[in-house]
């Protein structure tokens, strides 16, 4: 119990520093006073964009963590344990998100450490029918084999029979693209398996490399805050870097804690994009509790547990 208080203590704690910092310095950076008009313009905001000027490399793709954990345990036992999205992966593309974050194991199930939910077919499905419903709009799609668990068998090859000409071959040169040229592909499919063979050059999938990221454990919001921050400041200049960069804007509950509220949440995720702007780094990929996404100067806020 004693450690459980003093772990309270250094959350609330972290939480007020936050808090202060945003008091200090304000949330609003170019464009954080845009907001979408309505669920269409949510749904379709990448169709909004210059596809022929804008690049890969220019846009602040939203994403979520563990995405495909609504259904995850069982109810009121397992489940508040393991889930990390209470909406399906066809509402978050819906709302903007534009990265998901899939986890599977051997029975090609969706899974969240031990915890398993319903095969990544229904992943797929969601993907496909919001493709099937959008002309231009683009997801970066990662699927790894979950620590301590074993690849489905011929994954790859599953893969690229169920996405087909939606994929965007793998392409040393992908952050250079603009949006126009990725058409008439949609899909950027990142498999990150554990025991078979990742994707080799010029295969429909793309691998680990390129996409990076330097996630710690911890349920502070303020460390995790600084820590994203200063690997930032490691990364090479967004001209030069030859993958995508995630920034995770998440906390993990410990054994000694408590589940920390979506409204710190969001205050360390706009945080993160105010000192990222103001120091002028630019982030390719962000998981957060409230998403944020900034491309020529304007913002849409989309809210997601």
């Amino acid at each position: 119990m004693g450690n459980q208080v003093a772990r309270h203590k250094a959350v609330a704690a972290e939480k007020q520093r936050l808090q202060e910092l945003q008091q200090s310095g304000g949330l609003d950076f170019p464009g954080s006073d845009f907001r979408a008009a309505g669920a269409a313009q949510r749904k379709e905001w990448m169709g909004s964009l210059d596809l022929d000027r804008v690049h890969v490399k220019d846009v602040m793709w939203p994403g979520t963590h563990d995405s495909a954990t609504n259904k995850i345990g069982i109810p009121g036992i397992s489940r508040p344990f393991a889930q990390c999205q209470t909406l399906s992966v066809y509402e978050q593309l819906c709302l903007g998100v534009r990265v998901l974050d899939i986890r599977v194991e051997g029975s090609g199930r969706v899974c969240h450490g031990v915890l398993t939910t319903y095969k990544v077919d229904v992943v797929i499905d969601d993907v496909k029918r919001f493709m099937a419903e959008t002309k231009q709009e683009f997801v970066i799609l990662e699927i790894r084999t979950e620590f301590q668990k074993v690849d489905p068998p011929d994954f790859e090859k599953f893969l690229i029979a169920q996405f087909g000409d939606l994929l965007v071959p793998q392409d040393a040169n992908i952050v250079d693209r603009s949006l126009r040229e990725l058409l008439p592909h949609r899909v950027l499919c990142i498999w990150r398996p554990r025991n078979s063979p990742a994707p080799s050059p010029g295969s429909p999938l793309f691998s680990s490399g390129f996409l990076k990221d330097n996630w710690i454990d911890t349920d502070l919001p303020a460390t995790k805050f600084d820590s994203n921050l200063e690997n930032l400041r490691k990364q090479q200049p967004n001209s030069v870097r030859r993958f995508f960069y995630r920034v995770e804007n998440t906390v993990t509950p410990q054994v000694s804690s408590v589940v920390l509220s979506t409204d710190v949440r969001k205050v360390q995720a706009q945080l993160t994009v105010l000192y990222s702007v103001a120091n002028e780094m630019l982030l390719h990929l962000s998981e957060y509790g409230t998403l944020i996404l900034v491309k020529s100067g304007q913002n849409m806020g989309v809210e997601e547990d």
